[in-house]
């Protein structure tokens, strides 16, 4: 009896060490601030390393003060008509510090993009601030802050969808109660122009078409996706080019049934025809948010769906993630994997509407064969719920932050207080076991400019032996991120020579950047080495 027992605890012992098929892989977390003041609802990298923050004005007074005395006077603030505290912040990535920014009326679920020359354009938001477009202008120092103009937008835009166009303008997409869209700048348009498929999606009560996922496909027509379809739009003639199948199952996966969509990496950027797939993970279940207003709490979707957006005849295939989220986040990392972060496994999205936080990001390999394309990472202590975000930074690490499921600041009493921490996510490609693999960009230098279709030397230096049919180079463009959706996130991978040795572990090869802004509109991207799947850090490039 004796020696079966310990032959059983030996064997206990051995299938505990063995994988489990959901077994974390890697990853590694970092607390950068316990708090920085506001949650972190709305973000975007500038090309300067620093990275603008927002969530709302009407919470009532947040954790970070107005600098010398300044004091925001609102009298259609519904919390404080008088406020002396921020509700936005610059952080600077490099010195990981932060500093209050102030914006004068309320950007609750707003939008946004950035232009070509870097500066930050965001529209729209609630109440007073729902026609109000705001200018920030990244600077070195500590004097640039918003800037607004009252009556900018022709609309009333609340849960709307800003996008880059190949000419430079931002198109804004839809918003609560608004089936249309408009453009910005309005030097040549100022009209505000119906988009019926906005109100084809609106379901009655629910809304489930909110924050759009937009993507520019590579013919030039815009790809929109509302509630459980999507259509290819051509939004210069205001014609619907294409109807795609409704998503397998017919679950909305827009606000608030929150799943997210990204484009996967751009691929054969010269050839004639490039190929675009998007990829959408997540949502809610149908009556899954009727049901939460009742504190009744469905599971969220397991499934990801992906279309090749470019076929003639295109279908959807369904995959399913280690675990079901709603509220997710998609992040496309330097080395075209996506990760998929944040958010809650029942519920939707809404005030105090989910519960059973997923802790856990997942990582998914496109191309990988179905089957063997997720793999979970290691999990966070922070539930980051409803009003949670994360974005790419230069360095490969994820910046996460936000989470305030409250109508107001709530930080005690209740399951799932208001956030203000930033934490960072390091991909096991950061390991120091990769240090030998890593590539460190010596060319071209920060900010340099280059051109549609120009050739690019690029030199980079690795420690060990290069395999040369494993490297790449890609362009990533910073994503707005608010809502469990990336604005204008875009990922290009470039052609690319022979790689060179120089000597001395020094290598260059010879990229060709885009051909057209229909492929990547004009603006800073990161310039990313990745060699054996391990990326390098990123380097300022701004295309014109």
């Amino acid at each position: 009896m004796t020696k079966l027992l310990i032959t059983l605890a030996i064997l206990s012992l051995l299938f505990s060490l063995l994988p489990s098929p959901t077994a974390a892989a890697g990853g590694r977390w970092q607390l950068l601030q316990k708090s920085i003041g506001i949650p972190a609802m709305h973000m975007q990298l500038l090309n300067n390393d620093r990275v603008v923050i927002f969530d709302r004005t009407d919470f009532g007074r947040s954790q970070l003060s107005l600098p010398d005395g300044k004091c925001r006077n609102d009298r259609f603030d519904t919390a404080l008509k008088v406020d002396c505290t921020a509700h936005s912040a610059e952080y600077d990535v490099t010195s990981n510090t932060f500093r209050a920014l102030t914006v004068q009326t309320d950007v609750w679920c707003s939008s946004g993009a950035v232009m070509a020359d870097g500066t930050l354009i965001q529209t729209g938001g609630y109440n007073d601030g729902e026609r109000r477009v705001r200018v920030f202008k990244p600077c070195d120092g500590r004097t640039c802050d918003w800037q607004e103009i009252d009556l900018g937008l022709s609309a009333k835009r609340w849960y709307a969808t800003n996008h880059i166009l190949p000419g430079g303008r931002q198109i804004i997409i839809g918003g609560r109660r608004q089936f249309n869209y408009e453009y910005y700048p309005k030097d040549t348009d100022k009209n505000v122009h119906n988009l019926p498929f906005l109100s084809e999606t609106n379901d009655k009560g629910i809304e489930n078409n909110l924050y759009p996922f937009v993507f520019l496909n590579t013919d030039g027509n815009l790809f929109v996706f509302a509630n459980n379809r999507a259509i290819l739009w051509n939004y210069a003639r205001n014609q619907v080019v294409k109807r795609y199948p409704q998503i397998p199952g017919g679950d909305p996966r827009s606000y608030p049934s929150t799943g997210s969509a990204v484009l996967l990496p751009l691929k054969n950027i010269q050839a004639r025809n490039v190929e675009a797939e998007v990829l959408v993970c997540g949502g809610a279940p149908k009556g899954a948010y009727v049901q939460a207003a009742r504190k009744k709490f469905v599971e969220a979707l397991k499934t990801c769906a992906r279309i090749k957006i470019t076929d003639p005849k295109p279908n959807w295939v369904v995959e399913n993630m280690p675990r079901a989220r709603v509220m997710g986040d998609m992040a496309l990392l330097p080395n075209g994997h996506v990760l998929i972060i944040n958010g809650a496994g029942s519920g939707t999205a809404g005030w105090e509407n989910a519960i059973d936080p997923v802790l856990n990001p997942v990582l998914y390999r496109p191309d990988n064969k179905a089957g063997s394309r997720f793999e979970d990472e290691n999990p966070t202590t922070t539930p980051r719920m409803y009003h949670s975000t994360a974005v790419l930074l230069r360095d490969g690490r994820i910046l996460v932050g936000g989470s305030n499921p409250h109508v107001g600041y709530n930080f005690t009493g209740v399951t799932f207080p208001t956030t203000l921490s930033l934490e960072a996510f390091s991909p096991n490609y950061l390991e120091a076991k990769f240090s030998n693999v890593r590539p460190r960009i010596l060319l071209p230098t920060s900010h340099t400019k280059v051109k549609y279709a120009q050739k690019l030397f690029v030199r980079f230096r690795i420690g060990g032996n290069v395999a040369q049919n494993l490297v790449s180079v890609t362009l990533v463009s910073p994503s707005f991120t608010t809502h469990s959706f990336s604005m204008n996130q875009r990922l290009l991978v470039l052609p690319r020579g022979q790689i060179r040795s120089l000597g001395k572990k020094t290598y260059h090869v010879e990229v060709a950047m885009p051909r057209s802004a229909i492929l990547a509109p004009a603006g800073y991207y990161l310039l990313f080495v990745n060699h054996q799947e391990i990326p390098s850090e990123g380097v300022w490039v701004q295309l014109n």
